[in-house]
């Protein structure tokens, strides 16, 4: 795993001197040393103002071989690279065939080696990994950026003035002088909704994120850079709608036998490194499928790492102890308490780089620091609930289906008649309390709206940031054409939720250590393999990701993972009214609110002030907005002028 950052100037400039160019990319690449440690290299071409820098994590061929930026044997490609393509021995294979010829081992050289001879869209075809790259070809003056299938690595881009920007992360873009710094409110609003910023968004105006399974073209005319659209060479929802346009009528014993085959294959490649590997393992279906196959791949014990909490509604550490000691891997956890919480709290800015409200970042960040004690590379679950159905909320959507086909008059009738039950039971806080304002609030409205505010946490976004557009543009509009409503919410997640929000949170913790992580069961040939399941294939016997757990059960017994889903959750809900109760407070004063001048300070004082009471449970809100505003103290309060903040 490794991290880069890049310039192009339209109009070279005093700064295109070679020195200058060096200087400013160096510096860029190295604010990304925690992501590549043990190697930096930087390529600049300074009469076309083109700069490239790079800082390495060393996974497979540790020697110079695999030093970059790396230039094709022919001179017209400049490489960089970020992750692993585990396939990359058998693109060796073909292409020696083919009469090429290699100086190292790394996937790096493959890669840019299969650019060079087959072309980028080919080579991207061919490709079984996780990545991002940047490409300067040299011969037509052109950047390529691009990104994996599902978005597991990130990649930052965007003009700023006339000179383009790019990386791995955004503080490798703020290094740069010419970085405006300007924070784009609309992005703001849809992060206080979802929790994070959506994809092509970034936070700030004029920065975006290349899609996941996308391609973005860069091209130098004159003294005049041009940057393409989005060019898709994989698209999640595509790959839905083909699978459901062709789904398998194959016994389910037989897809059993084929997904215990592709996650085998999966595992195999990924187990491959010339460090040592692990596992993240928290005793659920996804974690524990991964490592049961493993272990039964290894011949050593595998290192797995758990994470549990004091409280008991939300530590499942045990289970993860059961499921390791079944397996025989050599297993160690942590319990995370309210002050490590703290203590951690100061360094999520500078981890994620921009807002970001999924609480579980902290566990995250934490069990990525206890298993970098151990390993260099680990192994995790991530995809199972977006690929196999695994979310308890696609069900609950699908329960107010029958209810949606009444006419509309009759559903704000019954609307009507449940809130008035509802304010007669004002004392009612409980589940009973929770499911009669659902009901209430969400019976007047179609399938669609109900799955968006299931997944918002402030729905009306556009009011509590001030001056943002009233009319957001919406991320869920990608999984329209899917008409079978659990795939449509599948889609959806795999779209949004699952780069922007899972990956990001994985990425960011791992990479602040220097760990790598990888996900198994996001190889593109189980995605595929995934979307042509029939629906009852999906939920069977009333369990989710029943086809998933049969290929479990073949590594650990039922009785050990079979428990309703709890999710990796933390309980901020009390810590807030606890002992994060300070430190929220200093950050969502009335008088801070107010001077930055981003947010309606009387909603947030008063959701606010009844979730300290106990009236309501408004975490997932607060946490987003506690979430900003630590941001804009940590990592934009020095930068963003009145005209920004104005903006």
């Amino acid at each position: 795993m490794c991290g880069f950052a890049g310039i192009i100037e339209s109009v070279p400039s005093r700064s295109s001197h070679p020195t200058d160019l060096r200087e400013l990319v160096e510096t860029m690449a190295n604010s990304l040393k925690h992501r590549g440690p043990d190697d930096a290299g930087v390529w600049v071409d300074s009469r076309k103002g083109v700069a490239l820098g790079f800082r390495r994590l060393a996974i497979v061929d540790l020697s110079r071989a695999g030093h970059q930026p790396m230039m094709s044997p022919n001179g017209r490609y400049v490489l960089v690279f970020n992750g692993e393509i585990y396939n990359h021995r058998a693109m060796r294979r073909e292409l020696r065939t083919e009469g090429i010829a290699f100086v190292g081992s790394s996937d790096t050289e493959t890669f840019l080696r299969g650019i060079e001879h087959w072309g980028l869209v080919d080579t991207l075809a061919k490709s079984v990994g996780m990545f991002a790259f940047a490409v300067w070809d040299c011969r037509e003056s052109q950047l390529h950026l691009g990104r994996d299938r599902m978005g597991e690595k990130p990649l930052y881009y965007g003009l700023q003035g006339t000179t383009l920007l790019f990386g791995s992360e955004l503080k490798a873009l703020s290094q740069h002088r010419c970085f405006q710094g300007v924070i784009d409110r609309d992005a703001l609003a849809r992060y206080l909704r979802y929790g994070y910023v959506p994809s092509p968004r970034s936070i700030f105006k004029g920065i975006d994120k290349v899609p996941p399974g996308a391609i973005v073209t860069i091209t130098r005319e004159s003294e005049k850079l041009t940057v393409s659209e989005p060019h898709y060479y994989w698209r999640f929802s595509d790959i839905v709608s083909a699978g459901l346009a062709n789904l398998s009528t194959r016994h389910p014993s037989e897809l059993v036998e084929e997904l215990d085959n592709l996650l085998r294959e999966s595992i195999r490649d990924q187990m491959v490194a010339d460090v040592r590997t692990g596992a993240f393992l928290s005793g659920g279906v996804d974690s524990s499928a991964v490592v049961g196959v493993m272990q039964s791949l290894a011949d050593r014990p595998v290192s797995t790492f758990s994470i549990g909490f004091d409280d008991e509604r939300f530590d499942e550490s045990r289970h993860a102890r059961n499921v390791a000691q079944f397996l025989g891997t050599e297993h160690v956890d942590i319990c995370v308490t309210a002050q490590m919480a703290l203590d951690t709290i100061p360094l999520i800015p500078q981890i994620f780089d921009e807002p970001f409200a999924d609480s579980s970042q902290i566990p995250t960040y934490l069990v990525a620091q206890l298993a970098k004690k151990h390993v260099t590379v680990s192994l995790s679950g991530d995809g199972g609930d977006e690929l196999f159905g695994g979310y308890e909320r696609y069900k609950a959507c699908e329960q107010l289906l029958p209810f949606l086909s009444l006419p509309k008059s009759v559903r704000r009738g019954a609307s009507g008649a449940l809130a008035l039950v509802r304010s007669a039971m004002k004392s009612e806080k409980g589940t009973i309390g929770r499911k009669l304002d659902l009901a209430a609030e969400l019976l007047p409205i179609s399938p669609d709206d109900i799955y968006r505010r299931m997944m918002s946490r402030w729905r009306a976004s556009e009011e509590v940031v001030l001056a943002a557009s009233k009319s957001i543009d919406d991320p869920f509009d990608a999984a329209a054409s899917i008409k079978d409503f659990r795939r449509r919410m599948m889609t959806i997640d795999g779209e949004t939720y699952l780069p922007d929000d899972i990956l990001v949170k994985v990425d960011r913790a791992t990479m602040a250590v220097s760990l790598e992580s990888r996900a198994p069961l996001l190889d593109h040939r189980i995605v595929e393999f995934s979307t042509r399941l029939p629906r009852n294939l999906l939920r069977r016997n009333g369990q989710a990701k029943w086809l998933l757990r049969q290929v479990l059960f073949r590594y650990v017994p039922q009785q050990l993972v079979d428990r309703p889903k709890k999710g990796f959750g933390v309980p901020i809900a009390d810590w807030l009214r606890g002992p994060l109760r300070d430190w929220a407070e200093s950050l969502i004063s009335e008088d801070r609110i107010r001077s930055d001048g981003f947010l309606n300070a009387a909603v947030i004082r008063n959701t606010w002030q009844r979730h300290c009471s106990g009236e309501i449970d408004a975490s997932a809100r607060l946490w987003a907005v506690l979430m900003f505003q630590s941001w804009l103290d940590a990592t934009v309060a020095g930068r963003v002028s009145g005209a920004s903040r104005a903006a």
